[in-house]
């Protein structure tokens, strides 16, 4: 998969960012807006609360930057209920970053706020595009031969056969068009290859993907992941949240453990000086701030939800892919491919 920086210098798509999202908000969000507006070439507009980002901002030097501020004086924290806190706080960043994208202000729109508060504010702000019965959230993950689009990671936890078909054409035009793959291979993870094998969502889904033109390989089990079995990976929300939530805690305590063994006798700190350059491009091509934010697929625009620990870097790379989407049309290309693929099946169950 290509997750380079390419298709987004001088196109004038203008990505807003919610500065006020995340754990390191408003600190990183402004930071991340300064590097992609300064590396990138992409006009961002910050929305928070005017004064407090304003005064973020001047830390840095942005004075030849295309960067402005819309003010929004509320703001939605990482714990609140997202349905109620969306419905309660219509100033709040997330809301006021979604109507930029509605009424055309802003091409995308980026948040490392409450995940749940996004997705909501992303759907009740812009609606589902037809054929979309509920939205997912597609994130990277890293593997042996580069990476794969896994999806749903956390929108749509109780999902019906035809929403993960929904995922596997909208997760398939994703891959081809934003991040590069050609003819992306569709994997449904499952508790087993056997085409037989799963509970009674993954055996309908199974039926109801194979009888589309989608280049599905099947069933694939959770030690296929890192494996690039497949470019594309379907699942219903809650099952990948725990896959993307473990992967996470595993690559810590790999990196954790790999330390304290280093650190544990001369002879493990001389072997690190010698493989230190290799532990590096390992860890740059694990690290998700590489990847940059989840896309809201199935949405009418474009939100990126990024990670709640998201540092400059991985805002940079989060509006890169907002603005990457935008280029290519997402929400309407998305539209466009859903009737065709799904003409005989995609709206069964629904």
């Amino acid at each position: 998969m290509n997750t380079s920086n390419g298709q987004v210098k001088g196109t004038g798509l203008r990505v807003a960012v919610d500065a006020m999202g995340g754990d390191r908000a408003p600190s990183e969000p402004v930071a991340g807006a300064v590097l992609a507006a300064r590396e990138l070439g992409i006009p961002v507009t910050l929305v928070g609360p005017r004064d407090i980002v304003a005064a973020e901002l001047a830390r840095h030097d942005h004075r030849t930057l295309a960067i402005d501020i819309v003010d929004a004086p509320e703001t939605i924290g990482m714990a609140e209920h997202p349905v109620e806190a969306v419905r309660q706080r219509p100033d709040a960043s997330l809301n006021v970053g979604v109507r930029l994208v509605r009424n055309g202000t802003a091409d995308g729109f980026v948040s490392a706020g409450n995940s749940g508060a996004a997705v909501v504010a992303g759907l009740f702000g812009l609606g589902r595009i037809p054929g979309v019965d509920r939205p997912a959230l597609a994130t990277v993950f890293p593997t042996i031969k580069g990476q794969c689009l896994v999806l749903d990671v956390g929108a749509t936890t109780d999902c019906r056969p035809a929403h993960l078909l929904q995922f596997a054409v909208m997760g398939e035009s994703y891959a081809r068009l934003v991040l590069g793959v050609h003819a992306p291979r569709v994997g449904l993870l499952s508790n087993g290859e056997e085409e037989t094998k799963g509970n009674a969502l993954v055996l309908e889904a199974h039926r109801l993907i194979k009888t589309t033109d989608l280049r599905f390989v099947g069933n694939i089990e959770g030690k296929d992941l890192p494996r690039g079995t497949a470019d594309v990976i379907v699942c219903d929300g809650f099952v990948g949240n725990v896959a993307l939530k473990l992967a996470e805690g595993i690559g810590e305590l790999t990196f954790t453990l790999l330390r304290e063994e280093i650190a544990a006798s001369p002879i493990g700190m001389l072997g690190a000086l010698l493989v230190r350059p290799a532990l590096r491009r390992i860890k740059h091509r694990v690290d998700y701030q590489e990847y940059g934010g989840a896309p809201l697929l199935g949405i009418n625009g474009v939100v990126i939800v990024a990670h709640g620990r998201s540092a400059a870097r991985a805002m940079r790379n989060a509006i890169r892919v907002a603005a990457q989407s935008a280029a290519v049309r997402l929400p309407e290309t998305l539209a466009a491919s859903l009737p065709v693929i799904g003409e005989n099946s995609i709206r069964v169950s629904s």
